[in-house]
């Protein structure tokens, strides 16, 4: 998730500056899809990203529901009596809640008072997305029918545009691009099997001849990947028709030196696949494999500034 992602810094420097005075994180792991389930994917995603705390695995969402929980991420500050005195859900509000994190401390004892940190500031909206008339940005797209069923039945449309969709569950369907794709919705070229949690590649090909594709609106692209084999398989990877260049692509994607760029699958997981150096408005997103492991979960977006 994302979302979850990018809260990783701030605990860690949170963690760095106030371990010696008391405080303890524990991260509690509910997972969105099956593979998330999985002890060794959680352990490598672990050790990939620097966790050193706790986490614990939530599999049955039984903290999850306990907590009344409805987020990803949320925060829960537990003082030394073991009662909840402060949450935020979401992002953001990085100071407020590094203060509070304090004030429990000092009430507990701690002797951080004279602790001069610098506040955590919550991360910047791209400037070009703050300051544009036509600001928007796509929302998270799933590709996995349980996800899609229920936003097409509560007037939200689906997030996926193609109506053969809805009627193929548990099974493979064939599909056409219309002349015209609506931006903020995934659309399928060839066949695809749709299953509750993804939708995965229905056939082998050797000329890219099927494709996941999508008119989007944000600075950066996120994808969750399918992996049904222990074998890597590549993902090509166009925007507007173009291979992606150093200056728009994400951190998992791979310029050949033919200039393709791709992505190398080599797990379930979630790929930085763009990576704009500002907010952009409605470009065409194409990926597109031979390869019948190809499949995916969800794209997830962000209009934060980039990172210096």
């Amino acid at each position: 998730c994302i979302n979850c992602i990018r809260t990783y810094p701030f605990l860690k420097l949170w963690h760095s500056r106030y371990t010696d005075g008391g405080l303890v994180i524990i991260g509690v792991h509910s997972p969105e899809f099956d593979f998330e389930k999985d002890l060794d994917n959680v352990t490598q995603a672990t050790i990939e990203d620097g966790i050193i705390w706790p986490v614990a695995l939530d599999n049955d969402f039984v903290t999850w529901t306990n907590y009344s929980n409805r987020f990803w991420p949320a925060k829960y500050l537990i003082d030394r009596e073991g009662i909840v005195r402060y949450t935020h859900f979401g992002e953001g509000q990085y100071a407020e809640t590094e203060d509070k994190i304090r004030e429990l401390l000092e009430e507990a004892g701690a002797d951080i008072l004279t602790d001069d940190f610098d506040k955590s500031l919550d991360q910047n909206l791209d400037p070009a997305f703050r300051d544009s008339d036509d600001a928007e940005v796509t929302r998270e797209l799933y590709a996995g029918y349980e996800r899609n069923l229920p936003d097409r039945l509560y007037g939200r449309g689906g997030y996926v545009g193609q109506a053969n969709y809805y009627l193929s569950r548990e099974d493979s369907a064939n599909f056409t691009l219309p002349g015209e794709l609506i931006p903020g919705v995934l659309y399928f070229q060839g066949p695809w099997l749709v299953g509750k949690e993804s939708v995965t590649h229905g056939r082998v090909t050797d000329g890219h001849q099927d494709s996941i594709n999508l008119i989007y609106s944000a600075r950066s692209v996120n994808a969750v990947l399918t992996s049904g084999s222990e074998s890597p398989y590549r993902v090509r990877v166009t925007v507007d028709g173009e291979y992606l260049t150093a200056d728009n692509k994400g951190e998992d994607v791979v310029i050949g030196e033919d200039g393709e760029s791709y992505v190398l699958v080599t797990g379930p997981r979630m790929y930085s696949v763009v990576e704009n150096s500002e907010w952009v408005w409605r470009k065409t997103l194409k990926m597109s494999s031979d390869s019948d492991h190809f499949g995916l979960f969800a794209f997830t977006f962000g209009i934060y500034q980039k990172a210096s």
